[in-house]
C-alpha cells in the first residue's frame, strides 16, 4: 500500500535568501530518496518560507499559513521534522512548528480520537555541535505528546566537528553511518505507518 509522508524543513532560512538546497534538505531528500524504496513518496516545505504565527490553536487569524500545512500533516501517515541544531537546541521554527501542533491535544475524529493517532514521524538533524540526540528527543517527546507514534531508530544526524565550518552540504558523498542509518530509518518508519494505516488505534471512550 503506497504511502504518503511531509518533510518539513526547520532551517532558520528562507529560499528567498538561500535559494540553494541547505544541509537540512539534503539530508532531508535523502530520507525521502530511502522511503522512496519502500512504496512512500513524499514533499519537503521550507517552514520559514510560510507565515506560521505564534500560537498553540490550528488557526490564528488572517494571514496564518498554519492551516494548510497543517492539512498536509493529516493527510499524510509520515511526518519528517528536519532542523538543525542551533546552541544544543532545535531551531526556533522547529520550535514553533511544534508549538502549533499542540492544538491536536483538543481536537478529535469521528471516534473520539486524536486526530493525528496513525500517524508517524521521523526526524533528521545537522549541525557543527553536539545535541543531534538531545534535539531528537525534544521532538519526539512533543510529537508523541500531540498522538503521533514513534517508530524504533527513527532519527537519522550529522554532525560536524565542534566550530568547525564544515556542513553537511559540503560533503562530497553522504557518510556510510549516516547512509545506514538512513536507511534503519525509512525501513522501520514505512513499516509501523504501513501497520496503523491498515489497523489504526481503537476508538475513544
Amino acid at each position: 500500500m503506497p504511502l504518503k509522508a511531509i518533510a518539513i524543513n526547520c532551517t532558520l532560512k528562507p529560499s528567498a535568501n538561500s535559494p540553494e538546497s541547505s544541509s537540512t534538505d539534503r539530508l532531508l531528500n535523502e530520507v525521502l530518496a530511502a522511503l522512496a524504496e519502500h512504496d512512500v513518496t513524499g514533499e519537503v516545505i521550507r517552514a520559514v518560507d510560510h507565515d506560521i504565527k505564534p500560537g498553540v490553536t490550528s488557526n490564528e487569524g488572517p494571514g496564518d499559513a498554519w492551516p494548510a500545512l497543517r492539512r498536509k500533516i493529516l493527510k499524510a501517515d509520515i511526518l519528517l521534522i528536519g532542523t538543525p541544531i542551533w546552541l544544543g537546541q532545535p531551531s526556533s521554527v522547529c520550535k514553533r512548528v511544534l508549538e502549533r501542533m499542540d492544538a491536536f491535544l483538543d481536537e478529535t475524529d469521528d471516534q473520539d480520537r486524536m486526530i493525528s493517532f496513525g500517524r508517524v514521524p521521523a526526524v533528521a538533524v545537522v549541525g557543527n555541535e553536539d545535541g543531534a540526540h538531545h534535539v531528537s528527543a525534544e521532538i519526539f517527546q512533543a510529537l508523541n505528546d500531540v498522538g503521533f507514534t514513534v517508530p524504533a531508530g527513527a532519527v537519522t544526524y550529522w554532525v560536524g566537528e565542534a566550530m568547525g565550518d564544515t556542513n553537511y552540504i559540503d560533503l562530497a558523498e553522504t557518510p556510510e553511518a549516516v547512509r545506514n542509518t538512513t536507511a534503519t530509518l525509512a525501513r522501520n518508519t514505512a513499516h509501523l505507518a504501513r501497520l496503523l494505516a491498515e489497523n489504526q488505534y481503537p476508538a475513544g471512550d
